[in-house]
Parts: structure tokens; sequence; C-alpha cells
């Protein structure tokens, strides 16, 4: 998809092939474009906004095939709302304008903002290229079309100050593509390995990338990542990714993630149904590895470094048992109760390894980590927990700006007893009970007294419905969370 900025000319409007998009404003009135294309069409579109049948509310279109007196295939006009635009609105309506396009044939579609200031409009073509992501890469025959092809054309008044706006927009954009990609391949095409390789092709951006695999981690005393991957033929690896765009000195700030490539849940096996959909537990490494791509292709004025663990836990004599005891990097030693309580053991060696060679200003860690958050908030909102109140607020105002939904859920040490271990200094798992709660305590001994949010997305890593700026499947995430979050408070 490629979105391109020209000039406005409502002169030569009725001359546009392909789709037109004209916007309705906040009162219902035509203008600029609209009303050009209301007089080719000898008044059609001010009945029918006049009439019952549109409300006018934010993202509401109507189509008029084959309109009269134009060379257009269609028209859409597309309401604004009553409310005046921000960048959130403004990115979502352009969301809910790609959606209506449908297939896009050649020229594509020609898209009128009218009335928006250069950063409006940015936004604007921002969310038209963000929902207009497809993943169909496995399709063949005219399932092969994609709502991802095509390409579309802003008119407004300033294209310099709109293409300027645009960059980091489309940074943003491209990050999260990188994402979903990530999220929506399947374990025989994305493994450790691979995985690795595509981060390595980040370097080409400007990102340091340090790839180290299972030698160098037994070496380094990673035993409790190691033990995940044990059972798989793919090589354990964990990828550290570094962007020193701010100062020379400045500490830097941390993304940690998950990356189970496929969880079969190990020798403590899934059941069968829904199986297939554990190719994204490897989504906090997806959402880490969109923040590098983003911050690099915007060049943020930051130091930002990624750090992710990528294992696949499969069952197999050689894996890890239920009651097998294992050191980590930083010493403690852990009961593995359940081998699909998996991800934490992949974290508390990344984490650890963070906080002990780059002592960062915070950290955060992303992980489909467990089912409860499930149960405690649906598919509407990430849980968050920290233990800074005010790195929390960070985080979650980042969330709220980008219309990414976050809630926060306890830490507290009264949790910590329902992980002790009789054999060890801990245990991988405390049981159904407070779930997640314990899972993140379990985390949370393997950082130090700085900033740190554990962020558990694995109610919101795949959508079952489409949203404003993303269809069903791999919906991205956390990368705008994190990129807004570096952008407002560890950039310069």
């Amino acid at each position: 998809m490629t979105i391109a900025f020209t000039p406005a000319d409502t002169a030569s409007l009725a001359q546009t092939e392909g789709t037109l998009v004209v916007l309705v404003g906040s009162d219902g009135a035509l203008s600029g474009a609209g009303g050009a294309a209301d007089a080719a069409m000898g008044g059609a579109l001010k009945r029918a906004i006049a009439s019952p049948r549109f409300k006018g509310k934010h993202g509401e279109a109507m189509e008029f095939p084959f309109p009269a007196g134009m060379k257009a295939d269609r028209l859409i006009i597309a309401s604004t709302g009553k409310d005046p635009l921000d960048a959130t609105t403004a990115r979502h309506l352009g969301g809910k304008i790609a959606a209506k396009m449908g297939k896009l044939e050649t020229p594509g579609a020609t898209v009128h903002a009218d009335g928006l200031d250069a950063a409006l409009t940015a936004e604007l073509a921002a969310g038209m290229k963000m929902r207009r992501y497809a993943f169909n890469r496995y399709k063949t025959g005219k399932d092969a079309d994609t709502l991802g092809k095509g390409s579309i054309t802003v008119a407004t008044a300033d294209t310099d100050a709109a293409k300027a706006a645009f960059t980091d927009a489309d940074a943003l954009a491209e990050g999260t593509f990188f994402t979903r990609d990530l999220v929506s391949e399947p374990a025989n095409v994305l493994y450790p390995e691979s995985f690795a390789a595509r981060l390595e092709a980040l370097s080409e951006l400007g990102v340091e990338v340090t790839v180290m695999r299972e030698k160098e981690l037994e070496e380094i005393g990673m035993g409790s990542l190691l033990c995940v991957g044990l059972g798989s033929p793919h090589e354990s690896t964990v990828v550290v990714m570094k962007w020193m765009g701010g100062a020379e000195g400045d500490a830097p700030f941390c993304a940690v993630g998950k990356g189970v490539t496929f969880d079969t849940g190990g020798i403590s096996i899934k059941p069968a149904g829904g199986m297939e959909e554990m190719t994204m537990d490897m989504g906090g490494a997806g959402v880490v590895s969109g923040l590098m791509k983003t911050v690099a292709l915007r060049k943020a004025k930051a130091n930002v470094i990624g750090i992710v663990g990528l294992v696949e836990n499969m069952p197999d004599g050689l894996a890890t048992r239920p009651g097998d005891i294992v050191t980590s990097l930083s010493g403690k030693t852990i009961e593995v109760i359940n081998t699909d309580a998996e991800g934490r053991l992949v974290l508390a060696d990344i984490l650890f390894y963070a906080q002990r060679e780059f002592k960062p200003a915070a950290t955060v860690n992303l992980a489909t980590l467990t089912g409860a958050i499930i149960i405690a908030l649906g598919n509407t909102n990430a849980g968050l927990f920290c233990n800074n109140d005010d790195f929390a607020t960070q985080i979650a105002d980042a969330a709220d700006a980008e219309s990414e939904g976050i809630w926060r859920m306890p830490l507290a040490k009264e949790y910590d007893d329902l992980i002790k271990s009789s054999l060890a200094d801990i245990k991988n798992t405390g049981g159904r009970a407070a779930g997640s709660i314990t899972a993140a305590q379990f985390l949370q001994r393997f950082v130090n007294d700085s900033p740190w949010a554990h962020i558990d997305i694995a109610g919101v890593t795949l959508s079952k419905e489409a949203k404003p700026l993303h269809g069903k499947g791999a919906s991205g995430w956390g990368v705008a969370t994190l990129n807004r979050l570096v952008r407002d408070n560890f950039e310069k």
C-alpha cells in the first residue's frame, strides 16, 4: 500500500478516476471537493446527507457507484462526526474510510482532506495505511487479492507540510506492520533462527543487532531460558537490538519481549483445540521488534534497547519435565511445576540480563503470558503490572493517547506465598488463583528497584473482530504505546 500527497484541485475533480472520497463536515456541510462533487452530480450528495439514512456519525460512509457527471468508478462520502477531529479520531477516521474502500482497482483512490490541517491530514493518511494491512502471503489465485495492494492519494492544501507530518506516522505504520507480519507467520516459517535473521536485517536501518546462540547462553548461565527449548530441534536464541539516538551516556529505555515461536505446552501439553493459534506466543518479541523498527525509521533521539528471547516449546525425550529444577542467570533456582508456564522462564533471564548489562532508566517487558489475563480483562485491555506509580501513569497515558486499551493490575507481596517452593527458591506457577498476578510476581523477582512494568498482551495480540486500525488477526498492539512512551518520556 502506497500513500502519496497531491495539491487539492477541485476544478478537475470530475475527471478523477478510480475511487473518490470526500469528507462531510461536522455540520453536514459540503465544501471544497464535496461541493464540487455535489455540483457535478446535480445535488445528489446534499440530498443524501439530508436524508434520514445518513446520521453524520464519525466515520459513517455512503457509497455512490458510477456517480453521474464524474469519471470516478465510485464516490464515497465520509463524515468527520459531530466533534472536532484530534489526532486519534483523525487516524480512526482514516481507518474507517480505508475499510469502506474494500478492494482497490487501478488507479486506486483519491481522498480529499478538506478542512484538515497538515497534522490531521497525516493522521488520516496513517489510519488508512494501518487499516489496509492484510496478511495474505500464503493465499493463491483470487484469494491473493488483498487490501494491502493499491495506492491512495491524499489531496491537501499543503502537501509539503502533510508529507513532513506523515513521516513519523508512516514509521509507526511500518513498525506495526513488521509486528503483524511476525505474529502472523506460521511456526514452520518463523522459528528462533529465522526470527533472528529477520531482526538482523534491522541493521540496515542503523540498529546494532547482536545474536546470542545456545553455546554462549549456556556459558553465561541462562538456564531458565534454555530449559524451555530443550525439546525443540531449533536453537534457542537471544537477540539484542540497540538504537542509540540519544546523548552518549544517557541510560537507555529497555523493551524486553517473550518470543516463544510455538508453544505446545511442552510435557504439560495443551489441548489440541486452538493450539494452532500458539504461533502468536511470540507476540511480545514481535512488539519489541516493531518498536525498534519504528524508532530507527523515525530516527528517534533516544537510547532504546530491545531484547527478545526466542525459543520453541516442544515435547520430546530431552524436554524439561514438571518437577525439574533449573538455575537462572540471576543465580535463583526455579522449580518447574508446569512446562506450559514457560514464558516467565524466558523473561526471567533476559530481564535480569537487561538490568545487569545496560542499567536502564526504565524497563518494559511484554508477553502473551497468561490465559488468566483474558479471563480478567477480555480482549479489550492488556494487563499492566508496575513497580512504580509514576512509570505506570506514563505507560497508561501513552496507551490512552494511542487508543490502545490497558488496565493496571495489582502487585503485592502477599501473592508471593503462592509461588513459594519447598525445593527451590521459587516455583514457576502458583496455580489457577490470581494466575496473571503470580506470573507478574515471579517476574518481579528478576528485576531491581528501577522502574519496571510487565504488560500481559495475551488478550490483545490477536483480534477476533475488525477495529478501526486493523482487521481480524494480528493487531500490532503495543508498538504505538511504546513508541509514544519513548517519544514523550525518554526522547530529548
